[in-house]
């Protein structure tokens, strides 16, 4: 068999030590030490704007149109600018910068300039504002973070957020619409501010332990936590992707990018690639859903990327258009060295797919890279860089970041410490207190396994979440995420997501949420089929049991069977906590919210169950 070819890229080596006490627990040092760093990321704008003024740092379609790309050197004009007429307003640490806007330039703007002057700013999701009815999670960050001043790019679309949500005193800054609730300063008009060189001695007067932004988790089990990011979390998980990826500087990286900037992925993963290493972010407007990833094609065949970062769900729709488009893959794979994907496990369906368009395109292979991280590290903890991963890999810890494995039950919690590592949440001493160990090591709540038994070169796997995981009323250990995958992987695409039932019962269920435009065209059903009517359809049923009794064909026992099932019509609300931020679905809530299903479905009398034996 002919060995697989792969387009050269440099990575770095990762060689790390173990050393186990007679606890149980290991330490995972990385042998290399991190190197330098600049104390402020904003270091970087400086350096670009002297040494590639005019190279694009950020890009975003006019209204849909041609691309207005901004400079290196015009950013950081404009940054100096809107730091100016921010030095002039009461805001502090105690006042900061909430931002509920959308990805645009003008929110990099705001937040740049605010980092700039030592101001925390704060990107609060959109749909916290656009698609909730209380907006219950503004209420929350207007209380907790006491923002002096609001920015909203479009006044019109936040308007009854800001109105329901924003102190009468708290000044509102927004780039087009109008507001009737406040009185609104124009975006336009802090752009055009003099800078002087008081603003030059604020930025220099910042430094490490600067808090550069609050980032929000999706407050799976109670009210969000707002993770203190500081200067050296973003400047030292810089270095250490550098480092770990050190083509990065062998040229300019570009990005294509729609992660939103309110999770650490999007906000300061992707961001901080572009800027850290003088590339360019081109802010992509399209969704990987079927009916907006046609925007995402069209900015692939515009701008070719030297890298790919998406979510799992983004890599399926690419798979499915690279597939059909052959446009779509001579540019998406011009100049390409590196694909990514974080946030959930990668099905290794998808990356046999994506191994193959490479192969068919460019005779060889584009590595497919994964790690682990989470807002509290920054974000990236650990990552892959040997060829021989799979589905769930994640390597190991990155330089300057030491891993901590502590025996759970029958599995490995992760836990991380470096200067990656947030000091804790804001104004939450308690919470803070109990989400480190004595060593003061992060607790993740992530589960590690070797990949390889007694080979640690290999690097770990992920191993679900331990608070997601339960037991059974006989007191067998049930992986939520194994059996969820397994569904998810059998059922594509007719299913949106699963929820995993059991805990202190007999057996284990399955709460499964349909796709219903897929669903409909399975049972050959007319589009305005009721989904409850589609949900009894015969024909449908007898695939979804047709498929659960393939599934269970591979159980071990009654922590691998399930043993109950139904289909649910109603897809999880956001409104209520069960879907996140991330847009992930939060077990835990679905299962406090839907209580009556889960005991009909384990009684055998909820609605629409289907036989899985």
């Amino acid at each position: 068999m002919p060995a697989i070819r792969y387009r050269p890229v440099r990575l770095g080596e990762s060689p790390c030590t173990l050393e186990t006490d007679e606890s149980g627990i290991a330490h995972v040092q990385p042998r290399k030490t991190l190197g330098t760093y600049p104390e402020r990321l904003l270091d970087r704008l400086i350096e670009g704007a002297t040494s590639h003024p005019d190279r694009t740092l950020v890009a975003r379609r006019e209204n849909g149109g041609a691309w207005r790309e901004v400079s290196y050197a015009q950013m950081l004009q404009q940054v100096r600018a809107i730091a100016q007429a921010l030095s002039t307003r009461d805001l502090s640490v105690d006042r900061p910068l909430l931002i509920l806007s959308g990805n645009s330039i003008e929110h990099l703007s705001m937040a740049f300039a605010a980092m700039w002057t030592g101001i925390p700013h704060c990107p609060l999701s959109p749909a916290a504002s656009l698609r909730s009815a209380d907006y219950g999670k503004v209420h929350h960050a207007m209380t907790l973070l006491t923002p002096g001043m609001v920015f909203a790019d479009d006044l019109d679309a936040f308007a009854p957020a800001i109105a329901a949500t924003v102190p009468d005193d708290v000044e509102v800054v927004g780039v087009t619409g109008t507001l009737d609730s406040h009185a609104v300063s124009d975006y336009a008009s802090l752009a055009a501010t003099l800078a002087t060189s008081a603003v030059d001695d604020l930025h220099a007067a910042t430094g490490p332990d600067t808090i550069a932004k609050f980032l929000f988790t999706s407050g799976s089990t109670s009210l969000p936590k707002a993770v203190i990011t500081t200067q050296r979390m973003l400047c030292s998980n810089q270095q250490m992707l550098l480092e770990t990826f050190p083509f990065l500087a062998d040229e300019p990286p570009v990005l294509v990018d729609w992660l939103p900037w309110n999770h650490t992925f999007g906000g300061s993963h992707n961001i901080g690639i572009a800027l850290y290493n003088g590339g360019s972010l081109y802010i992509n407007e399209g969704r990987p859903t079927p009916e907006l990833f046609g925007e995402t094609v069209r900015n692939l065949k515009d701008v070719s990327p030297t890298l790919y970062l998406d979510v799992p769900r983004g890599w399926e729709e690419l798979a499915d258009s690279l597939e059909k488009d052959a446009e779509l893959r001579r540019s998406f794979y011009a100049r390409l060295k590196l694909q990514f994907f974080a946030a959930a496990g990668l099905s290794q369906q998808t990356w046999n797919r994506l191994d193959a368009l490479a192969e068919q395109e460019c005779g060889e292979r584009i590595r497919v890279m994964a790690g682990l991280g989470c807002t509290e590290t920054a974000p990236s903890s650990m990552f892959t860089t040997v060829p021989e991963i799979r589905a769930g890999t994640v390597g190991l810890p990155c330089p300057g970041c030491t891993l901590k494995l502590v025996p759970a039950d029958d599995r490995l919690e992760a836990r991380f410490a470096g200067p990656h590592v947030t000091p804790g949440y804001w104004r939450e001493p308690e919470r803070t207190a109990s989400a480190f160990d004595a060593e003061g090591f992060y607790c993740s709540g992530d589960a590690l396994d070797f990949m390889v038994a007694d080979d640690l070169s290999y690097g770990f796997v992920f191993d679900g979440r331990i608070s997601e995981n339960f037991k059974l009323s006989s007191g067998s250990f049930v992986n939520m995420g194994a059996i969820r995958t397994r569904i998810l992987e059998a059922t594509k695409p007719y299913v949106q997501d699963v929820v995993i039932t059991g805990a202190q019962r007999n057996t284990v269920g399955a709460l499964v949420f349909v796709a219903p435009t897929a669903c409909r065209k399975l049972a050959d059903a007319g589009h305005d089929t009721p989904v409850e009517t589609l949900l009894d359809d015969p024909a449908l049923q007898a695939h979804f049991s047709a498929w659960f009794k393939q599934i269970n064909q591979s159980a071990t026992g009654s922590a691998t069977h399930i043993a109950q099932a139904c289909l649910v019509g109603e897809p999880p609300s956001f409104d209520v906590g069960e879907i996140t931020d991330k847009g992930s679905i939060n077990q835990r809530r679905v299962l406090e919210h839907r209580a009556e299903l889960v005991d009909a479905l384990h009684a055998g009398t909820a609605a629409h169950m289907i036989a899985t034996d």
